[in-house]
């Protein structure tokens, strides 16, 4: 586990939870507490429900919060999209979908003047897709004049028992700290963990990975659990930080 009280660094990409706020909220505060926040943001993120789309990006307009109205970064959007045929404008994809919302106030505590990509990505994507995905996020990165935070929405285990969950979170925890987005994508499919948002998380890995990251650190797991007390059916949640 990393000290909170030592001083923040600047990040790649940050992998938040996306539960209701009282049960993983500490987890996603305490991850995003623990870098230097830019001003541009990529936000991978799990569709819940069906999509017509593999990568849905939205590449104008803005999204509000009850800290704000945060624009869409089109020049960084139309960047990623152009370097991918599989990414495609979709904005309805993002209508029902909380995934990716819920981390802005977050980041809004912290720094009010940003801009965001939001791409909520397919439940049947293959990795294959995935690694086009996070090549073309690591070129519109790297092209792009300023520091961007990549961010990979996911929960970890569902309604497993506390032990049961923690085991099986680790397995993927584990693969995510080596960052090894193949090994992560294998783990969850071929131990039938729950984790909702694997395929953000290893595109976000391969993205880094390009982008020169070296290591990634868990700043804080909990689950549901130990906050209402309730051990017997719970939800996971990790807060990595890679850099």
């Amino acid at each position: 586990m990393v000290d909170l009280n030592k001083e923040k660094i600047d990040a790649v990409c940050l992998v938040s939870p996306h539960a209701g706020y009282e049960y993983s909220g500490p987890v996603a505060g305490a991850v995003f507490s623990s870098v230097h926040l830019p001003e541009k943001f990529i936000l991978l993120g799990p569709s819940h429900r069906y999509i017509q789309t593999r990568f849905a990006i939205i590449t104008k307009g803005s999204w509000e919060t009850p800290f704000g109205e945060v624009p869409v970064d089109s020049n960084l959007a139309e960047a990623i999209k152009r370097n991918s045929e599989c990414i495609a404008e979709d904005e309805a994809a993002h209508t029902r979908e909380h995934s990716l919302e819920v981390q802005l106030p977050f980041i809004q505590y912290f720094k009010r003047d940003i801009t965001i990509v939001p791409i909520s990505i397919s439940s049947v994507v293959s990795f294959e897709e995935l690694k086009r995905l996070g090549k073309s996020v690591a070129q519109a990165v790297q092209e792009s004049e300023d520091r961007v935070l990549i961010i990979a929405s996911t929960d970890m285990s569902h309604y497993e028992p506390q032990d049961t969950a923690k085991t099986k979170d680790f397995l993927a925890i584990e693969r995510i700290l080596q960052l090894d987005a193949q090994g992560l994508y294998d783990v969850v499919n071929g131990k039938n963990i729950s984790m909702c948002g694997y395929q953000p998380t290893a595109a976000g890995i391969i993205a880094s990975q390009e982008l020169g990251a070296k290591k990634a650190e868990l700043i804080k797991y909990q689950t549901s659990g130990d906050v209402t007390g309730d051990f017997r059916e719970v939800v996971g949640y990790a807060g990595i930080r890679i850099s």
